[in-house]
């Protein structure tokens, strides 16, 4: 008698990510129980550090305002009704070039969310960011890590300091961030991550590897 013919190859999984339980660090509502895609486009604006955030429908879910003047360099995070979701400040004066996230407008140190800054002061090649949540004053191990190379604008997020994958971003090309020279970012943010949490570490990473003085 004839062997069965063998099955057809199982589809890919969904990407996860590994991750089941949510990763909440902004609020849980931004955690999707699937994959979220998001456009993150640099504005052409007076002001620097200016981004609108889409759904894959074009939908404004986040924007960012950047700030004329401030001694401080900061960027604002606003949902699509304008209220305020995320303040996020740079440290003057620091060695890794480390940004600070606080809740809705605050900068207060009670309302500090999480710390990202650079693994090292030179990183030619390879990018690599450390991010901390406020709970690990300590900073001895980090609660998340990005990974990749900002050149070519491809980068992976991590749990912790595992191979743990959360959200992955790489550069789009459109004809508007070509002719105006502003940059476009494709995000795929696995399913139970906050998705917010993860445009803001875009917008962080954004700015660290175009800072005048770095």
């Amino acid at each position: 008698m004839a062997a069965p013919p063998p099955l057809p190859a199982p589809p890919p999984p969904e990407p996860s990510g590994g991750v089941v339980a949510p990763v909440v660090v902004v609020a849980p509502h931004f955690c999707a129980p699937y994959v979220v895609q998001l456009s993150v486009k640099e504005k052409f604006s007076l002001r620097e550090g200016d981004f609108a955030i889409t759904d894959t429908n074009g939908a404004v879910v986040v924007t960012v305002k950047g700030a004329l003047i401030s001694i401080h360099n900061r960027r604002l995070l606003l949902d699509a009704a304008g209220n305020p979701l995320l303040c996020l400040r740079e440290k003057v004066i620091s060695m890794h070039n480390t940004w600070e996230a606080y809740r809705g407008d605050s900068t207060r140190s009670s309302d500090l969310l999480f710390t990202a800054k650079k693994s090292s002061i030179l990183q030619l090649f390879k990018t690599e960011m450390y991010i901390y949540l406020a709970s690990n004053t300590s900073h001895e191990v980090c609660d998340f890590m990005m990974k990749g190379s900002f050149n070519e604008r491809s980068c992976s997020f991590y749990l912790g300091n595992s191979n743990t994958l959360i959200a992955k971003m790489h550069r789009e090309h459109t004809a508007t961030s070509m002719v105006l020279g502003t940059d476009c970012f494709s995000l795929t943010v696995f399913p139970n991550v906050d998705y917010v949490f993860i445009a803001a570490l875009v917008v962080i990473l954004q700015e660290i590897h175009t800072d005048k003085n770095d």
